[in-house]
């Protein structure tokens, strides 16, 4: 199996399919990446992003079988195996946006416990998972997930630069970080990018096209993201550069009203 070009991560990869497939005994209906490593625009900084479509609603056995297998899949010697990130998508729920909003089982970038969270479910994962998802098992995964109309996905996309951005703005002191700081500019410079074309694309084209198209005074703010982002376990503990972070809550202002202009 070699769904990317790093042999280590292929070996994870290999791993938890195994793992997971042998804990659900047969009610896995394919296993995906999807995230960066499907759009493009990945980097051995990248996460891992995957999705599991199972046919139905998990068991509470079968969620506590899962368990384990991602405490045994984060102790394996390998840097990306403390990188993965994804859901569990009852078959019926993955079919259609309007599954989305529901709690899945969910496994957050750097932890080794599932809980329950709404993180994946979205329209714009399904869209990704249709239109470039990698399948590491099951069939393509535009086979599960319906047409999805481009108002619904650049709807969505608007609807979270609006409330993230207001979270942001209204509470930052729980975003200043160096991790936070990066993420932020290159997030929203994508979330433009994307609505803007009705295609979701990388965090890398989403930079470089920003830095094409709005105004060249946020070129260095957006380079300097880009720079920002290894070692997140490290930056996300350290206080980001005042005058970098006070820009960047300008950046957010600034493209919430470019993307009012986008609709």
């Amino acid at each position: 199996m070699t769904p990317t070009p790093y042999t280590d991560l292929n070996a994870v990869l290999a791993e938890l399919l195994l793992e997971v497939e042998t804990a659900l005994a047969g009610s896995v209906v394919g296993v995906y990446l999807q995230g960066s490593f499907a759009v493009g625009g990945f980097d051995e900084h990248s996460d891992v992003d995957f999705a599991v479509a199972v046919g139905t609603e998990l068991t509470r056995e079968e969620a506590e079988r899962l368990q384990g297998v991602h405490r045994r899949v984060y102790n394996i010697d390998c840097e990306w195996a403390k990188h993965l990130e994804g859901s569990y998508f009852p078959e019926a729920v993955l079919r259609t946006p309007k599954g989305r909003g529901v709690p899945l089982w969910y496994l957050d970038h750097g932890s080794s416990t599932l809980v329950m969270s709404r993180h994946c479910n979205t329209i714009v994962v399904r869209w990704v998972l249709r239109e470039r998802g990698i399948a590491l098992s099951g069939p393509p995964a535009s086979e599960l997930i319906d047409p999805i109309p481009v108002s619904a996905l650049k709807e969505e996309i608007l609807e979270t630069m609006r409330d993230w951005g207001q979270e942001i703005l209204s509470h930052p002191d729980r975003f200043r970080n160096r991790f936070y700081q990066s993420f932020i500019v290159l997030s929203y410079a994508k979330m433009l990018h994307d609505l803007r074309e009705g295609r979701i694309g990388s965090k890398r084209e989403g930079a470089e096209w920003a830095k094409g198209v709005l105004d060249p005074k946020w070129s260095d703010l957006i380079d300097g993201a880009w720079d920002g982002r290894p070692n997140p376990a490290k930056s996300v503990v350290e206080p980001p550069d005042p005058t970098d972070f006070a820009r960047t809550l300008e950046f957010v202002e600034y493209v919430v009203r470019e993307s009012d202009r986008s609709r």
